[in-house]
């Protein structure tokens, strides 16, 4: 066990396929922007592009589609249509919580330890997403890729989230996410704790050749791991 586990502040934790069930509408909404740009419907062409979606997932949706599709307009046009396509999934109802997500949230404030929430989509869509489940006011801070602040794999969320929420050093940090790409960022940052969840897009040979430092069940037991012999 990590020496500096029961020292930590901060837990700045992924939302979708973290806390906040996937359910297949990540790579749904990508299929609508792909429509969008005028990939082919079908092909080695959508395959490998909704292939490199899955693999990259985690990352800030406009990075992937820069890298997919090159050309800036195209990039836009495409994120544009993924986030008309997963708020209308929202509206629809398809927003559900992981299982004692919110339960996990709060008994991490309870005992202290400040909360972040992070995504790599839109700030519009995060908003969207946390109005749907009910949750504004359910942790310390929410953030989303922005100006001055990029997303996956970059540290900036995490370190966005210690700057504004005053933890003393990044060590006292832990980070929680589903993708290969959240581990990395996590290790980029510096935290204590780099922790993957099996909630989402990533399995466990891909959490720990990503060099996480624990992989978890669930935020349910990140918070068990976080709370232990507090």
């Amino acid at each position: 066990m990590h020496p500096d586990i029961h020292d930590i502040q901060l837990a700045v934790i992924d939302m979708a396929g973290t806390t906040v069930a996937d359910d297949g509408l990540v790579v749904a909404s990508f299929e609508a922007a792909a429509t969008a740009v005028g990939l082919p419907e079908t092909g080695p062409e959508r395959d490998r592009a909704r292939q490199y979606v899955i693999d990259t997932m985690g990352q800030s949706k406009i990075t992937v589609f820069r890298a997919l599709f090159g050309a800036e307009d195209l990039a836009q046009r495409a994120n544009a249509a993924f986030e008309d396509a997963y708020e209308a999934a929202i509206d629809n109802g398809n927003a559900r919580a992981i299982d004692g997500a919110a339960e996990a949230i709060t008994r991490l404030r309870d005992a202290g330890i400040k909360v972040a929430l992070t995504t790599g989509f839109s700030g519009t869509t995060q908003e969207k997403l946390l109005a749907a489940l009910g949750w504004q006011s359910l942790a310390d801070i929410v953030l989303a890729p922005g100006d001055g602040v990029r997303g996956r794999p970059y540290p900036d969320l995490i370190l966005t989230a210690l700057i504004r929420l005053q933890a003393d050093a990044v060590t006292r940090v832990a980070a929680l996410g589903d993708t290969s790409s959240d581990v990395d960022s996590a290790l980029r940052a510096g935290c204590a704790v780099a922790a993957g969840t099996l909630t989402g897009a990533h399995t466990e040979p891909q959490l720990r050749a990503a060099g996480a430092t624990h992989v978890v069940g669930s935020v349910t037991d990140f918070a068990d791991l976080l709370l232990a012999n507090r």
